[in-house]
């Protein structure tokens, strides 16, 4: 527990939130999920213990992800869950109240800033900063983008794939994809219902995504089994799947990211290619350890691919490079109080 005046960094993820204290590093990593009882509203699980219960819940309880691409979807929700969490790291007390500094992708339009904002001060924050995704990503992962000189940037995160090249302490040109982890997990699940007429859950696409996918024709070669519902009898059944079916899954999302960073890479200022050519772009992000996936883009942009070193948590991270340097970032944030 820490002195609540300290200044906190939120990677407020549609698939996990991560919250960075000041001195201290990274001190939460839970999924963005809530259980709620339906008649009371009230909230019985939050987090891990929430996330086990998706797809398994009975009438009266319903898992809730409060965040979509991105974005707020359930401001309520999201708002309790930011309090929740909040509270583990800091303790109940909120006497003294944090300068929070959240990240958003590059996108979001000014209703839903304002909606990542409302729900910050109301969960505790004294001041609220918002950090723009693909900038908190090269921060976090080491990135010196101070110097006049270009940096590449492609941060696959649950909902979104954020793309920016910068340079000078700031985003040259970006672009935001609402395609991310979450549509690999439902391009495998539709594969599964086309191919095997059998349908599966999201949480057993994840792992099939985790332990057999790949994004690469020369990556991992490996068959799984997976379990679902037939859609034919209704009686359960077991398919068995190998890394390049998944790999034809992944096909369309995958295809929608490579495509944003070639446009992005066409609009960079010649000077600015030049020096990504040179130095390669930085992978971030949960997505980014999709098997495959630094190798793949570099075949198909002819660029290097660099994978951060921790890419979950580069954006958080990032976030408390920008908190210790607010003088020098502040520029490109986005303040309320």
């Amino acid at each position: 527990m820490f002195n609540l005046a300290t200044d906190i960094g939120v990677d407020l993820g549609t698939a996990s939130v991560l919250i960075y204290v000041k001195g201290k590093g990274v001190v939460l990593r839970e999924p963005s999920v809530l259980a709620v009882d339906t008649h009371t509203n009230r909230v019985l699980a939050i987090g891990e213990e929430a996330r086990r219960m998706l797809g398994r819940t009975p009438g009266t309880i319903r898992a809730i992800r409060p965040l979509k691409d991105g974005v707020i979807a359930d401001y309520d929700i999201t708002e309790l869950m930011l309090k929740e969490f909040l509270g583990r790291v800091a303790g109940r007390r909120l006497f003294y109240r944090p300068r929070i500094m959240v990240c958003v992708p590059s996108g979001v339009t000014t209703v839903e800033k304002r909606a990542v904002i409302e729900a910050t001060l109301q969960a505790g924050a004294r001041a609220t900063y918002l950090i723009e995704e693909p900038l908190a990503a090269a921060l976090g992962a080491g990135l010196d983008i101070s110097e006049p000189g270009g940096n590449m940037v492609v941060d696959v995160g649950g909902g979104t794939t954020d793309i920016a090249v910068l340079s000078l302490g700031g985003i040259v040109l970006s672009r935001s994809l609402r395609v991310g982890g979450d549509k690999f997990d439902a391009a495998i699940v539709r594969y599964v219902k086309r191919k095997h007429n059998v349908m599966i859950g999201d949480r057993t696409a994840e792992e099939l995504k985790i332990t057999a996918a790949t994004a690469s024709a020369r990556g991992r070669d490996c068959a799984v089994e997976a379990k679902g519902r037939d859609l034919l009898t209704g009686l359960p059944k077991e398919v068995r799947l190998t890394s390049q079916d998944l790999r034809e899954a992944l096909a369309e999302p995958l295809r929608e990211i490579l495509d944003g960073i070639r446009s992005v890479l066409e609009a960079t200022p010649p000077e600015l290619a030049a020096d990504i050519m040179e130095r390669g772009m930085v992978l971030t992000g949960g997505g980014a350890l999709l098997h495959g996936l630094d190798e793949l883009i570099a075949h198909e942009t002819g660029v290097l691919v660099h994978l951060a070193e921790d890419p979950l948590s580069c954006v958080a991270l990032g976030t408390g490079v920008a908190l210790e340097n607010l003088e020098l970032y502040e520029p490109q944030l986005v303040y309320r109080r």
